[in-house]
């Protein structure tokens, strides 16, 4: 969507604000998308994917922050269109960009088009299906609702180098970052919000090594980066580790809440990214606001964010495919 489109009087945007934070919102358009697309032509579409997510989170709470970050790392090459769960013989895919290495659940989703093509055969696209996988896997980390806007159809092409290329890296620093989302449509404000999903989550030790050992090619490690927080890494990160899992959010990982900025603000963001919101004076004051759970907004900032985040270059209409299966085109 063209910032022209994004922009809105600010009434309208109260207005629209204040429904998005209810996951009980009356419908909304965006692009031809809108809440409760399914409620006439697959009624309980959203219930069978809530109990897939639900069911498979049960067994493995882990599950849900690869979840979340499958529909980000979706809408950021090509749009929401689902291009992340195809798969071709050559490998060339973006599932098998290395951003995209560490996704997991894709069983999930296909669990999910499966029933959905039970109750209802050509229905809903497996895009949708990410948009609403991602809502209730936060929901089941006790994490915010928000009303998911449906109506997307599904790509039909899937490009390994537009993963690498269009993905933003946790090595990046904050003008980059805010190029990259600005080139989709999303503010600072979005930035920071949606950051901070690493509240739940693991890293791994290859992400962070430069920030422990060699930050500027003198052996050194990352000034931006707490001293006891470097030490107690470097402990569980040797520089040739490439397995070892890091907790994102230490302590409270597996649960959604505020604390990552509490993190962020104490100099111990996992990722330079992470740091990097502290570079920004629009980007801290949104950490600084947001690092105790009495009066933060970020739960209701978080719902607004991910149905902005969901509007990138969707296919509506007589656009794309609903796909059968997720792995494969029609």
């Amino acid at each position: 969507m063209t910032a022209l489109k994004m922009t809105i009087s600010g009434f309208v945007f109260l207005q629209i604000l204040l429904f998005l934070l209810s996951s009980f919102a009356p419908p909304t358009n965006a692009q031809g998308l809108k809440v409760g697309f399914y409620d006439k032509k697959c009624p309980k579409a959203e219930l069978i994917v809530k109990k897939s997510v639900l069911d498979a989170m049960k067994n493995d709470p882990t599950l849900g922050a690869p979840l979340l970050r499958m529909f980000f790392h979706d809408c950021f090459v090509r749009g929401c269109e689902g291009s992340v769960l195809l798969e071709l013989k050559n490998k060339k895919d973006e599932k098998n960009a290395i951003p995209n290495l560490s996704l997991r659940g894709f069983e999930i989703i296909d669990n999910a088009k499966a029933a959905l093509e039970k109750e209802c055969p050509g229905v809903v696209s497996c895009s949708d299906v990410l948009a609403l996988v991602a809502r209730d896997a936060v929901v089941a980390l006790n994490g915010p609702s928000w009303g998911v806007e449906t109506g997307r159809r599904d790509g039909r092409v899937t490009n390994i180098n537009e993963a690498r290329s269009n993905l933003p890296s946790p090595f990046d620093n904050i003008t980059s970052l805010v190029t990259q989302f600005k080139a989709k449509g999303l503010d600072k404000k979005d930035l920071v919000v949606l950051s901070g999903g690493h509240t739940v989550g693991n890293g791994h030790c290859p992400l962070i090594t430069n920030r422990l050992y060699n930050f500027t090619g003198k052996g050194d490690s990352d000034p931006n980066l707490d001293t006891e927080y470097a030490a107690a890494l470097r402990k569980k990160c040797k520089p040739t580790d490439t397995t070892t899992a890091l907790e994102m959010d230490p302590g409270s990982f597996k649960t959604f809440d505020e604390s990552y900025f509490k993190l962020v603000s104490q100099r111990r963001g996992l990722f330079q990214s992470d740091a990097a919101l502290l570079d920004s004076q629009e980007t801290k004051s949104y950490v600084l606001k947001q690092k105790n759970s009495y009066g933060s907004s970020f739960f209701k900032d978080f719902g607004v964010s991910m149905v902005k985040m969901g509007r990138i270059g969707v296919l509506t209409g007589q656009l794309g495919e609903v796909r059968k299966k997720c792995r494969m085109v029609n």
